[in-house]
């Protein structure tokens, strides 16, 4: 394994971030699924769910305990969610396996009833794609990685405005990064410009499932 700057070759000659270097469970969700594309309202309210209990802790803690999101809240089923009681939010309250942020848990069933609303004009999927920026980040080192942006600002404020909560502006750009909607990989990794929308250079190629 040898490094170079912020990037960490390792014994498959692939670059990545140190945080991504060793293998096993952060490494792979690097690999196959960090700043990937997704598709349906579904997948992008699992990603905005996620992401606000990930909010004062580490995405490695949400990884584990994914799997036992996705069964508890229903695989983020947005009408399915939106139809939690008071006593689901004091089932899942009780279970070890997840998150138990009564805050986080209530503001998910929330943001599940605000994601209805946001049909009537056009979706969640593309009202966060609205705030992409003209360019992406090009970083060459961990510390030229941005936690917020003005896009993020404002996906953040608009977010709120709709209803939704646990949505701040670091929230909102760590949701443009998962899905996309930024690249944030490093000048040399593997992974750079892998959704397809953006160029290693930080071009818009543009969004081929749009």
């Amino acid at each position: 394994m040898t490094e170079r700057e912020d990037l960490i070759v390792g014994g498959d000659g692939r670059s990545r971030p140190i945080w991504a270097a060793r293998p096993g469970l952060m490494q792979d969700y690097y690999d196959t699924e960090w700043g990937c594309l997704v598709h349906g309202e579904n997948a992008y309210f699992e990603r905005l769910s996620l992401e606000g209990f990930q909010s004062g802790l580490s995405w490695a803690t949400i990884l584990r305990k994914r799997p036992a999101f996705r069964e508890v809240f229903r695989d983020f089923d947005v009408d399915t969610v939106a139809g939690f009681t008071d006593d689901d939010v004091e089932r899942l309250m009780g279970d070890a396996r997840i998150v138990r942020n009564r805050a986080k848990i209530e503001a998910t069933i929330g943001n599940a009833r605000a994601t209805q609303t946001l049909r009537q004009d056009g979706g969640l999927e593309d009202l966060i794609w609205s705030f992409r920026p003209e360019t992406t980040p090009t970083p060459q080192s961990m510390a030229d990685v941005p936690t917020v942006s003005a896009e993020s600002t404002a996906l953040s404020k608009e977010l709120r405005r709709r209803g939704f909560r646990f949505v701040g502006p670091t929230t909102a750009f760590a949701l443009m990064e998962a899905l996309g909607v930024v690249d944030t990989h490093l000048v040399g990794s593997h992974r750079r410009g892998s959704s397809g929308v953006w160029a290693p250079d930080g071009a818009f190629l543009g969004r081929g499932d749009a």
